[in-house]
């Protein structure tokens, strides 16, 4: 088996929205194991989130597998961007950079108008970009932290789909990022645990809109994963103990599900496949 780091990890915090370089260890997303097999040769995806993260290696197996990439992500991750680009590139592919809030209406509008407009066609939408933070009280949410996050994670999932379609051909898909608390709730995070419920919800209701076009629309609902979401939204002691309540007691690695996007992505895949919600938990076999 390949070796990840274990639990417990070094306790750390970080300002919003967080980077991967500046996280101990840094999250492993070059997925050194994954073959590429052309099956996406051709393609042009946009990925929200797409600097850091699982959104990072996302980017990198899809530009593997022959896609082109535009990632979008808030100017503040700048740096963490232009790592994930040079990733991309490494790959053989060509990256576009978008940076701006996908919050706004506009923003997502433009992105997807330059990706377009850079590549000739769009084929693949990752929803991904996500806010979150840790409240132990209910009464400490602000009407200020639940409406961005709800614009955050799921109003601008719905802005990036409309802007997309009319671009998206018969064959497309979008891949909406979830998460196991949008099944089970979460004690401490119940605004972005409610958002995720809604974007499972999302998946299926806009699978079911989008069947007579041919798009298929599927989401990835991960575990614990080591991103910088921890350290920008929780405290460094929970951070240090994140995913070790799992089977494998450890946090995954965004290269670990990485692969169930291309999984998505590929019409060779998955072409039977729509409205699905995969969970990917560490080895956790539940889930509500």
């Amino acid at each position: 088996m390949q070796s990840q780091p274990k639990s417990p990890l070094p306790a750390q915090m970080q300002s919003k929205p967080g980077l991967d370089s500046e996280m101990t260890p840094e999250p492993r997303y070059l997925a050194p194991l994954y073959k590429g097999a052309g099956k996406l040769n051709d393609k042009v995806a946009l990925i929200t989130g797409g600097d850091s993260g699982i959104g990072r290696s996302v980017a990198v197996l899809f530009a593997r597998e022959g896609a082109a990439v535009a990632i979008v992500y808030l100017p503040a991750e700048q740096s963490d961007a232009e790592v994930t680009a040079q990733a991309i590139e490494k790959e053989g592919a060509k990256s576009l950079l978008l940076p701006g809030d996908v919050t706004i209406r506009a923003f997502c509008q433009s992105a997807v108008e330059q990706t377009v407009r850079k590549f000739g066609r769009l084929d693949i939408l990752v929803n991904n970009a996500a806010y979150q933070q840790t409240n132990q009280d209910f009464a400490d949410i602000s009407d200020e932290q639940w409406d961005l996050t709800f614009r955050t994670n799921i109003s601008g999932y719905f802005y990036m789909a409309q802007s997309a379609l009319p671009h998206l051909r018969p064959g497309a898909a979008i891949i909406n990022t979830g998460s196991i608390t949008g099944f089970e709730g979460s004690k401490t995070l119940v605004d972005y645990a409610s958002t995720k419920g809604a974007i499972h919800a999302f998946t299926k209701s806009l699978a079911q809109n989008l069947a007579e076009k041919r798009i298929r629309v599927n989401c990835v609902a991960p575990g614990p994963i080591w991103t910088p979401l921890q350290p920008a939204s929780k405290p460094a002691e929970q951070v240090a103990e994140h995913g070790a309540d799992t089977p494998l007691k450890r946090p995954g690695q965004p290269e670990e599900v990485a692969p169930a996007f291309v999984f998505f992505a590929s019409e060779a895949d998955s072409s039977y496949i729509s409205g699905e919600v995969l969970t990917v938990l560490g080895w956790e076999t539940s889930a509500a």
